[in-house]
């Protein structure tokens, strides 16, 4: 088997669910099988946004993202379903349990998608062979279909799992870069995006090959780094490791919502952010994290959107203080038009246990009064160990609601437990 393998080289593998939720309901209900079916929101509540589509969907023209009155035109016989999280995190975690059975380097991306490092199976099963037994046991044990990407690196193996559809098992190497990779347009590469195609494009930059050929100067001065980072993803060049861990890692937590209707009513907006305000402060304290940025998203009716954050002086996790900075930021940006959408975020997690206060004026002397607390505490966890007492009740961390319609934060904590 080791002439399957590099000697030098890993061998990574992207699982990717097909249509996962819309998957899920068929699996869970197997008359919907072969029908168009669309997962959306609820559209009474103006969040009749297609998530995902069947493929039957797709024939008729449905896509992700496109409104639901549009979609059933499109497909008149379209069945509607609203999103289920626990049924999909459920089949998530199922999933997820069959990739360690097969490697302990198992690096989730999202609820459906996830990198495998398959290197040292070489005793095992060919690649090709892990693949097929991947596919076939998820499919038969969940009744879910996945394309599986094989490639030396993260960026390969993600861009061969989006070449074949549903059911597909694709391998990429370097050498088939010039002829499967380079003639796409550059926005269906990886991590492209509309806006960054259009800046690319200024520079006469349209296929992949246009990227791997371009100029370093001028693609650092259009892009920063990231430019560059772009290039050697096109020439095939990716040193990003699969990281189990990386799941646990915390950039933001945030939540958004999308008003009934328009609105300029300044008391019932400044109510809506208390209540999201409320939901950001429960998940911070789940994790234990802290944040130092508070930003706010505001929305309007024309689908403008404004982003505006602040640095705090002191790490930010009860409600009451994310209220107070999110709403002056919010008096301070919001111009009158009537809002369409509103949401809260803070950034720059950092651990409860290593925040440290910047007591100021004000904070000074209740914090003195709780010193003689603070030192027993101390010499308590320095004799017995660091997480041997604290102050409250650490609870168990259960991850985020996804049974709140106003939650659209989608992160990597969707398997804690």
């Amino acid at each position: 088997m080791n002439s399957h393998y590099p000697k030098n080289g890993r061998v990574i593998l992207h699982v990717d669910m097909n249509s996962f939720y819309a998957s899920v309901e068929m699996a869970y209900d197997p008359s919907l099988k072969g029908k168009p079916l669309a997962i959306a929101g609820n559209p009474k509540e103006r969040k009749g946004i297609i998530v995902t589509c069947s493929y039957e969907a797709r024939s008729f023209g449905v896509k992700t993202t496109m409104p639901l009155w549009e979609a059933r035109k499109l497909c008149p016989n379209l069945i509607i379903k609203t999103p289920n999280f626990d049924r999909y995190r459920a089949a998530s975690k199922g999933m997820f349990d069959i990739l360690r059975q097969y490697s302990d380097l198992v690096e989730p991306v999202s609820i459906d998608e996830g990198y495998m490092d398959i290197t040292d199976s070489y005793e095992k099963e060919t690649p090709l062979e892990i693949a097929s037994s991947i596919q076939t046991q998820i499919n038969s044990q969940l009744d879910l279909p996945c394309s599986i990407g094989i490639a030396p690196n993260k960026f390969l193996a993600k861009t061969a799992s989006d070449m074949k559809k549903p059911m597909g098992i694709t391998v990429l190497r370097k050498r088939d870069i010039p002829m499967k990779l380079w003639p796409l347009p550059v926005i269906e590469m990886h991590g492209v995006g509309s806006k960054t195609a259009e800046k690319l494009n200024t520079l006469g930059i349209e296929t992949c090959k246009d990227l791997a050929k371009a100029n370093d100067i001028q693609l650092k001065s259009l892009l920063g780094i990231n430019g560059l980072r772009l290039k050697e993803r096109a020439n095939g060049i990716d040193r990003r490791v699969v990281d189990p861990d990386s799941i646990y890692d915390y950039k933001s937590v945030g939540n958004s919502t999308t008003l009934p209707k328009d609105t300029t009513n300044q008391s019932e907006l400044l109510s809506i952010i208390d209540k999201l305000c409320g939901k950001v402060s429960q998940r911070l304290t789940q994790k234990d994290v802290v944040g130092t940025t508070v930003q706010i998203m505001i929305r309007d009716k024309f689908r403008k959107t404004i982003t505006r954050s602040r640095k705090v002086e002191n790490p930010v996790i009860k409600k009451e203080e994310l209220f107070h900075h999110s709403k002056e930021l919010f008096i301070k940006h919001w111009n009158g038009d009537p809002v369409r959408l509103l949401g809260v975020t803070v950034q720059d997690l950092i651990e409860k246990n290593e925040a440290t206060e910047q007591l100021d004026l004000f904070s000074y002397e209740s914090a003195a009064q709780k010193e003689p607390l603070y030192n027993v505490l101390s010499q308590l966890q320095e004799k017995f160990g660091k997480n041997s007492i604290s102050k409250g009740v650490r609870g168990k961390d259960k991850g985020p609601s996804y049974h709140s319609k106003q939650d659209t934060s989608f992160n990597k904590d969707f398997l804690r437990d």
